[in-house]
């Protein structure tokens, strides 16, 4: 008995996995925009690619449905809700120009939800390295693609620069602005980790309570290394995607993996 139930369990934890790596599979293909025009495979086509069960495909669509990257219909198929924009890290960086197929070239524009001058938290004053409470521009907006949101962006900005964007119209994305109001970028560093979206930030977003977000903490820097913004933005991940590429370098005295 024992036996047959520790097969079994076996059985049932295969299964799952084949589940998951068929999701995996899918919703590359879904993001990547591998399905031109919606249209997913249908159910005996996923089975004989990929060697699985009926159950196990449409156990995965069910999970690509409840993500709402995908809508299933009767007498129709499978289709595809939407194609997420991908762009390359070193442009959200705002370290080279956009690429056309970036979403900074893309149709962004801001809701501009605050432009005001505030007191520095103290965070924010030891990224910057000044005293807490020095004055600095609070720039926070939603960043739109069309009418939807995918990210929210507060940005603690330090005098001059500050002056120069408060008196610049923005109107596209994050870059344009520095970019037309003559502020000149020498280096830009990325904290990313993950958080789950809050009432507050859901509701920005449109997004459901606890839904994953990527969260990151931009510091941007003067060609002189002096850093004149600290930023705190939300990412839509169901929207967004980065792409980073980086070619190995022979490096003496590090192990290789």
């Amino acid at each position: 008995m024992a036996g047959r139930a520790s097969g079994h369990g076996r059985r049932e934890l295969a299964r799952d996995h084949d589940i998951r790596r068929l999701r995996d599979l899918l919703r590359a293909a879904v993001l990547g925009d591998a399905y031109p025009d919606g249209q997913l495979p249908s159910e005996a086509s996923l089975m004989a690619a990929h060697g699985v069960t009926r159950a196990t495909v449409r156990e995965a669509l069910a999970l690509l449905r409840r993500d709402g990257l995908i809508e299933r219909v009767q007498g129709v198929g499978t289709q595809a809700l939407f194609t997420s924009v991908t762009t390359q890290l070193a442009e959200a960086h705002g370290a080279v120009r956009p690429s056309r197929g970036s979403i900074f070239s893309n149709g962004l524009r801001p809701r501009v939800l605050d432009r005001s001058v505030v007191p520095a938290p103290t965070l924010v004053a030891h990224r910057l390295d000044i005293r807490a409470g020095e004055p600095c521009l609070r720039l926070e907006y939603v960043s739109l693609l069309g009418e939807e949101p995918h990210a929210l962006a507060t940005n603690y900005v330090l005098f001059p620069e500050a002056e120069r964007l408060t008196g610049t119209p923005f109107t596209s994305h994050w870059y344009a602005l520095l970019d037309e109001a003559g502020v000149v970028l020498g280096e830009s560093e990325f904290v990313i980790d993950g958080a789950l979206a809050d009432p507050i930030t859901s509701r920005t977003l449109g997004v459901a309570d606890g839904t994953p977000l990527i969260s990151m903490e931009q510091a941007i820097y003067d060609p002189a290394g002096r850093a004149f913004n600290v930023a705190f933005i939300q990412i839509r991940a169901d929207r967004f995607r980065f792409v980073s590429r980086a070619r190995s370098a022979d490096l003496p005295g590090l192990p290789l993996a």
